[in-house]
């Protein structure tokens, strides 16, 4: 996450997730259009797992990518790491020809010094409703590296979103092999310069893609690897961001989510508006929100080795990892496969 200065009832909820009969061989087997709305998302949501982010986590918040610095050889060196991760999944580009939506040295602040860097875009097409897109993002950059040599690794800030988004990428390929395409497209976005100004995000979404007008919504993954000090006594916790800032719906449907699947404790203190902290500013769900993009932005607080060169993976808690990363999983799910596209009934 960029510093500051860089920048309703649960019943109605529970009833907007159906319920309904987990796959069966059968169905697997069927060349038949699959209802998504009766097919359980579970098996594929406990996919992911502690052991795979761990593996992959200590890769790229290793020394070898240097900080990942935007525009710096490490920060390639990341964007290199993503998109052999989805061509070893067999996840197309997003676009025709390559996996790198490049942000060109002019996009940055005059003056800055920041190197052209990338955003790495994959995604899913939809079966019924593809020219709907979910995005799913969390930012590949961080600070690079100390002046003494000393690496930034940014284990948590970004690097537990980053594989977060990769095994929700892979979560749902396995439901596409399992015969089980959603039904909206899903876009898996990984963009550069979150810690220069939300760079990249700004880029995406001034030069979409994909239209911005036919986005659902971005779930945007910023720090879900670690527990913060006011809830040292209960790990099972998510802070959540903007869920209703722009559509009633999407906060009914987040929590109905939560409560049918994962119970974790959806912690709203950094929603308040009047909160001094503005984390609803400060990652790259702001630059969708802004052109009115429904947004969720999950994230565990702040701790100690924020910005620091502490920030490693051996303090990452992976279970809650993989708990959180499947709830975004989930709700994504829901958004991709529910029979009508989720009301903006707000204005940004």
């Amino acid at each position: 996450m960029k510093k500051i200065m860089l920048m309703t009832g649960i019943l109605s909820s529970i009833l907007l997730v159906k319920c309904g009969p987990k796959m069966n061989e059968s169905s697997k087997r069927s060349g038949k259009s699959v209802d998504l709305t009766n097919v359980d998302p579970m098996p594929f949501a406990e996919s992911i797992t502690a052991d795979e982010l761990k593996e992959m986590l200590y890769v790229y918040a290793s020394d070898e990518f240097e900080g990942r610095n935007t525009g710096e050889p490490g920060q390639k060196k990341a964007a290199e790491y993503l998109k052999d991760f989805y061509v070893s999944q067999d996840i197309p580009a997003a676009l025709d020809s390559t996996y790198f939506q490049t942000v060109p040295e002019s996009f940055f602040r005059a003056g800055s010094g920041i190197k052209a860097s990338e955003n790495v875009v994959a995604y899913i097409k939809g079966s019924t409703k593809p020219e709907e897109y979910i995005v799913v993002s969390a930012h590949l950059d961080h600070v690079g590296v100390r002046e003494d040599g000393e690496v930034f690794n940014g284990a948590d800030d970004d690097g537990s979103g980053t594989v977060g988004v990769l095994e929700i990428a892979e979560a749902f390929n396995k439901a596409v092999e399992a015969g089980y395409r959603p039904q909206r497209s899903i876009v898996f976005l990984h963009v550069t310069g979150e810690e220069k100004g939300l760079y990249g995000s700004r880029y995406y979404a001034e030069n979409p893609i994909f239209p911005i007008a036919n986005t659902v919504a971005d779930l945007n993954i910023d720090m879900i690897g670690r527990v913060d000090d006011a809830h040292a006594d209960n790990e099972n916790y998510i802070y959540l961001i903007g869920s209703d800032k722009l559509s009633t719906e999407l906060d009914s449907i987040s929590t109905a989510v939560n409560n049918k699947y994962m119970n974790i404790d959806l912690d709203y203190t950094y929603n308040d508006e009047n909160d001094p902290n503005r984390f609803y500013y400060r990652s790259d769900h702001y630059n969708f929100a802004k052109q009115g993009v429904p947004i969720i932005f999950y994230f565990n607080g702040v701790h100690a080795d924020y910005h620091k060169v502490s920030d490693t993976p051996d303090k990452i808690n992976y279970p809650m990892l993989a708990k959180r990363a499947q709830l975004v999983f989930l709700t994504a799910w829901e958004l991709a496969n529910r029979k009508d596209r989720i009301v903006v009934d707000k204005t940004p």
